[in-house]
């Protein structure tokens, strides 16, 4: 059901990864070779992706803990607004978001809330929607880009624009392959940071090929 409570702090934090971890999902279209490796040209190569999915790993250094804290599991996308995380280790929960909805489940008990009750975590989610979908105008609305590297091999590092926003994450770093991202890391404002490698799985993989190791 939904909840109007105050969001404790290591949900919050989960929920402001969310978008983020969401990010790097299958593989879009070759672009054309030869031209200027920019945002744009970016944006143009993912924005014909319509979906994907892909394995996980993430490790989470937490403020407070002795050691990082490890994960795995699968993520998926559909475009234009589907997202979900499906945790299988350390225990299975899963975080999905259709349309402005998050659906949260874990041990048979499940949530829902409204993305826009958490206007910094709307932000983001708007953000990372518009890289996968390659709208370069919705993604520059709350991020300061700086893309480096070439078209094989590429970093793209997002800070806030929005004061709110900035107070909990400091910045975002996504690094691919060609049209692949393949790590993402995220940094929040109070020093806790995580760092999410991502193994898309490929068309021969969904159709019950082996995935490549």
């Amino acid at each position: 059901m939904t909840s109007g409570t105050k969001t404790p702090r290591a949900e919050r934090r989960r929920w402001l990864a969310l978008p983020l971890l969401l990010a790097g999902l299958g593989c879009a279209p070759a672009g054309a070779q030869g031209a200027a490796f920019d945002l744009a040209a970016l944006m143009r190569r993912m924005a014909g992706r319509r979906g994907g999915e892909a394995r996980f790993t993430e490790e989470r250094q937490v403020g407070g803990l002795d050691g990082p804290l490890h994960s795995s599991g699968t993520l998926s996308f559909a475009a234009p607004d589907r997202f979900a995380r499906h945790t299988l280790q350390p225990v299975r929960e899963s975080m999905e978001v259709q349309g402005r909805t998050l659906h949260l489940r874990r041990g048979g008990r499940s949530r829902q809330m409204q993305m826009d009750s958490v206007p910094e975590l709307a932000a983001l989610l708007d953000a990372m929607r518009a890289t996968l979908t390659g709208d370069e105008a919705l993604l520059t609305r709350h991020f300061n880009t700086t893309l480096s590297g070439t078209e094989a091999r590429w970093v793209l590092q997002l800070v806030p624009r929005d004061d709110r926003l900035a107070r909990q994450v400091q910045q975002i770093e996504l690094a691919g392959l060609s049209a692949d991202v393949r790590s993402i890391e995220l940094r929040l404002a109070g020093g806790d940071r995580s760092l999410m490698l991502i193994e898309p799985l490929v068309e021969s993989a969904a159709a019950g090929a082996p995935a490549p190791r």
